[in-house]
């Protein structure tokens, strides 16, 4: 992996050879941008966008430097300094070399990549905008802050619409849908709006999610077809919803490592059509996860838990992903290199059974092999001398050493078996085994006495030296220093401590304890005499790496030579930061399996190997950055060959400048109490020590000296600014008054002749005015005239209305009178032909009534003779009493008749009464108007005997009237005298006493 730093430059190449990115990571290019303004400090990336071809991408750090890179083209360029931190970034215009920048300050701003020049500023969120959407047609984009989200036409950078919506609810994010003409809204509540870009329409809304889906959505991603919705938040599930059925499909369930979705971005591929199959996911740990949707496999990652990604971005064409790393750094990924292994064609059909490999050489043979090789090329006999060793194992394995035979029940010669078969340790069981190897002794006590001293003064400020994002990680790093620090003196001063300690504190961060006997057992065994000539590298060290390098390659000895490259530029980088620079962590473990697996030798053998496997890129190097580039950055080396060609080393140097003939064996850490560290020059540390405090006392003297005379420099430059100003504004103060003065003449000239012009116009005015009140008052007058005119005419037609209206009335009642009268003869008639058929009808009946009584009576005659004679006494005492009671019943039967006949005649009376009276007071209302004078209305009147008999019928009426009571009067007469007939025939008939009043009332 090749590592670009940006520095000061404003222009340059991305990278300095052709990238070939590895299958197992994809890197092209990891981006750095560190400034020296005071100190080394690294800018961190916030934000990166593609453009719409895919070749060129834009990137802002936080202090608002904004660069293009062109990946086809090998070229950055820095295009913009914004001095504040880029919230947002769009680089898909319409306008090619235009780009949208969203800053802090919540502004919006249009550069121009080419001219550099700004083209637009555009304001109005009020707070931090975190997304910007840009149509397809580019001419339309979006900008979404916490609170609201504005449209806004790019031609002519004007705001078109803005969304704005409860404080509660909360905008996740808004965007457009590739290839389409629509708006998608995304809300904190989990609900989903799609609107009508043109018109700003609802033209749907997604479902609520299933309540058994906990899920708070937080990042969204479409398919660049705008069918396929994917959604995720604060889980490991993930939602797809298909737009067009308006439905969620399916829930995808990630790994359990994964808690949070912080991204998701479509993987884009030519031959899809815009339906893309592949998500990439990125979660909280910071691995970025790439899964088929349909078959929900987990094609590749990108990221680990040592190395996290912060965001990413995918070109549109699908060829590159840029993701900014939590270290502040750019990555640039090769997909191609990512789905290699996806992608590579099936295996063959035919498959070729291979022979048995050849007879094992016999001892003999391989050591003629070794020493002919030898003088050719030593590399080559590097698989016989392992096999070498191998049988020579094999052989004297029943004889092994108490030394090989390591605490927890483990054997280090077995180890070294495991080891070279496999080429590393299992994952799992790392740790255990080197914590074995070095035999550490977990001195809690020893260690904690120096973990309570505090942090070391040395290391108060390192994180300005060795800015680290992770606190935990640099809190674990100063522990540890300031412990090997207080342990021995010489590490207060030891500049590559950090880098040597760093990765060691970075694996094994959660056990401080561990961390600080491994970094100790490592420079009491692999870096004896590393201090001897402190504080300059250990010549004699790098001597014998030298040597050993002359022994195997002089050929690449003598390049470097030749073009003045010592062994402290290509030895001693790879020593002082065991290798953490030029090796992944995964290749860096594989490396110490093996270092800690043997000799302390086999480290410098290494640099020596490294050196040797690198020989092709080295001799092609002309130019000693080339070097130094080469020695502090990732290269493309397998680990495997490096491991391979150190044993190789170990078996085939001669023993006279072969390493372990001036280093040491193995020695643990002492258990109770750590040993004493004092291999190096204690009077220059001292001495060191000394100058090192005395230089820190006269500086912070002298910073406290300069302090003070800063402070009465500014105090001085304050007030003689002051006084300048003082002059300045007293210089001015009588400038303005002269002026002021000058104003103030004229002014008053103005207001004279304005005054006169007043005057000449209120005259002027009082003319106008007596004119027109003259002129208003004749219309008033005229007004008045027309008025009471107008008044007459009403009246006159209201008196013409009203008369004609009383000649119809009374033109009407006269035709109601008429045919009322007529109506009233035809009644007349009626009630008359009626009054006779009854009349008639009542006389035979009474006729009948009288015949049958006469009859009956002659019959109650003669038997009231025959009884006369028998009962003439009897008949005589109660004749009175019989007399009186007829009496009484005659008159109760008279009484009864008179009743009837007068209800009747009350009943017909009345209503004859009570249809005349109905139309008199209408007659009277009608017909006394049309009278003239008071004398011709009181002889229209009636007079108060004539009231109850006036009716619409006249006199001809009341006559019939009057003959109809007078024929009721007789037949009431003729009624009683019957009776007071039929009274004297009865008196001496007792027993039919009952009978009379039945026949009566018949």
């Amino acid at each position: 992996m090749q590592s670009t730093d940006l520095g000061n430059k404003e222009s340059g190449k991305i990278w300095h050879r052709k990238p070939s990115p590895a299958t197992r990571d994809g890197i092209i290019v990891n981006i750095i941008h560190t400034t020296s303004d005071y100190l080394p400090k690294v800018l961190r990336f916030l934000n990166v966008a593609f453009d719409s071809s895919g070749d060129c991408l834009l990137a802002g750090d936080h202090q608002g430097n904004i660069y293009v890179f062109d990946l086809s083209g090998n070229r950055f360029t820095l295009v913009q300094r914004t001095a504040q931190a880029c919230t947002a970034l769009a680089f898909t215009l319409r306008r090619k070399t235009e780009f949208l920048v969203a800053l802090a300050d919540y502004s919006i701003k249009c550069f121009d990549t080419v001219t550099k020049e700004l083209v637009s500023w555009m304001r109005g969120h009020e707070s931090s905008i975190f997304s910007i959407s840009v149509h397809a047609s580019g001419r339309y984009a979006i900008t979404t802050s916490s609170d609201t989200a504005q449209l806004w036409d790019l031609d002519t950078f004007q705001r078109k619409r803005k969304l704005n919506i409860l404080q509660s609810v909360g905008i996740q994010k808004v965007f457009f849908l590739p290839l389409n003409n629509t708006i998608l809204s995304c809300f904190k509540d989990n609900s989903i709006f799609a609107w009508e870009c043109d018109t700003l329409f609802c033209k749907y809304q997604l479902p609520a999610p299933p309540e058994s889906s906990s899920i708070s959505y937080k990042v969204f991603a479409v398919t660049r077809d705008g069918r396929i919705l994917a959604s995720g938040g604060k889980s490991n599930h993930l939602h797809l919803w298909c737009l067009e059925a308006k439905q969620l499909f399916r829930i995808i369930q990630m790994p359990t490592q994964v808690r949070a979705v912080r991204h998701l971005e479509f993987l884009p591929d030519s031959f899809d059509a815009g339906s893309n199959q592949v998500l990439g996911v990125l979660s909280q740990d910071g691995i970025m996860r790439f899964i088929n949707i349909q078959t929900c496999k987990l094609l590749f990652e990108i990221g680990s838990l040592d190395e996290g990604i912060s965001s990413s971005v995918i070109s549109p064409h699908g060829r590159y992903i840029a993701s900014i790393m939590e270290n502040g750094s750019l990555n640039i990924y090769s997909v191609q290199a990512l789905t290699q292994e996806i992608n590579k064609p099936p295996p063959p059909l035919v498959k070729v059974i291979e022979d048995l490999p050849k007879s094992k050489p016999t001892s003999g043979d391989l050591k003629m092999k070794v020493t002919s090789r030898r003088v050719q090329r030593p590399a080559k006999s590097r698989e016989n001398q392992t096999q070498t060793r191998i049988v020579k194992q094999d052989l004297t394995g029943k004889s092994e050493n108490k030394e090989n035979e390591l605490s927890d029940g483990l054997n280090k010669k077995r180890l070294q078996i495991l080891l070279k078969g496999y080429g590393e340790y299992p994952t799992k069981y790392r740790m255990f085994i080197w914590r074995s190897l070095l035999q550490l002794p977990e001195n809690h006590t020893a260690f904690s006495s120096l973990i309570d001293k505090g942090i070391h003064v040395a290391f108060l400020n390192l994180q300005k030296k060795y800015p680290i994002k992770s606190r935990k990680l640099l809190r674990v790093l100063q522990r540890t220093l300031s412990a090997l620090a207080h342990w021995s003196a010489i590490f207060s001063d030891t500049p590559y401590l950090p880098l040597l300690a760093f990765p060691f504190v970075k694996l094994f961060q959660n056990n401080q304890l561990i961390c600080f006997e491994v970094v100790a057992t490592l420079i009491i065994n692999w870096c004896q005499h590393w201090f001897e000539y402190f504080p300059n590298p250990p010549i004699n060290i790098l001597g014998m790496i030298e040597n050993v390098l002359a022994f195997h390659d002089k050929e690449l000895l003598q390049h470097f030579i030749h073009h003045d490259i010592t062994s402290q530029l290509y030895a001693w980088p790879l020593l002082e930061t065991v290798f953490s620079e030029v090796l992944t962590r995964e290749e860096w473990l594989k490396l110490f399996d093996n270092v800690f697996s043997n000799r302390p030798s086999f480290l410098l053998m290494t640099v020596v190997a490294y050196n040797i496997c690198s020989r092709a890129p080295l001799l092609n190097c002309n130019f000693k950055d080339d070097f130094e580039y080469f020695f502090h950055h990732r290269n493309n080396l397998d680990i495997s060959v490096v491991i391979r060609e150190v044993y190789h080393l170990m078996d085939t140097t001669p023993s006279d400048i072969h390493p372990d003939s001036m280093l040491d064996v193995f020695v643990a850490l002492t258990k109770g109490q750590y040993p004493i560290f004092n291999q190096y020059p204690k009077f220059i540390v001292d001495y060191q020590t000394q100058e090192r405090e005395r230089i820190r006392n006269d500086e912070l003297d002298y910073l406290r000296e300069r302090q003070t005379v800063e402070s009465m420099q500014a105090e001085v430059d304050q007030q003689k600014v002051e006084d300048e100003a003082w002059i300045q504004k007293q210089e001015l103060l009588q400038k303005a008054e002269e002026t002021r003065r000058e104003m103030l003449l004229e002014e008053e000239a103005r207001v004279i002749q304005q005054r006169q012009r007043l005057a000449a116009v209120k005259r002027e005015l009082k003319v106008k005015e007596i004119h027109l009140q003259d002129a208003a008052r004749r219309r008033f007058l005229k007004f008045q005239q027309d008025r009471r005119e107008m008044e007459l005419r009403r009246l006159n037609d209201e008196i013409e209305r009203k008369v004609y209206m009383r000649d119809q009335e009374i033109a009407s009642t006269v035709k109601d009178l008429e045919m009322r009268h007529l109506e009233l003869e035809s009644q007349k008639r009626l009630y008359e032909k009626n009054f006779t058929r009854n009349q008639e009808a009542v006389a035979k009946e009474m006729r009948e009534d009288a015949d049958a009584y006469r009859r009956k009576v002659d019959l109650e005659e003669h038997a009231f003779h025959r009884l006369l004679e028998t009962d003439e006494t009897q008949n005589q005492k109660t004749q009175k009493w019989e007399e009186a009671e007829e009496k009484d019943f005659c008159l109760k039967l008279e009484k009864k008749a008179s009743a009837l006949s007068d209800a009747s005649r009350k009943w017909f009376l009345e209503k004859e009464l009570d249809d005349a009276l109905e139309h008199a007071p209408h007659l009277y209302d009608k017909v006394a108007p049309r009278c003239q004078n008071e004398e011709v209305a009181s002889s229209c009147l009636p007079q108060s005997s004539q009231l109850n008999d006036f009716s619409e019928v006249g006199s001809s009426t009341w006559s019939s009237l009057n003959q109809r009571k007078i024929q009721w009067d007789i037949m009431e007469r003729d009624l009683i005298e019957r009776v007071r007939n039929l009274r004297r025939r009865l008196t001496a008939q007792a027993r039919s006493r009952c009978q009379t009043p039945h026949l009566l009332a018949t």
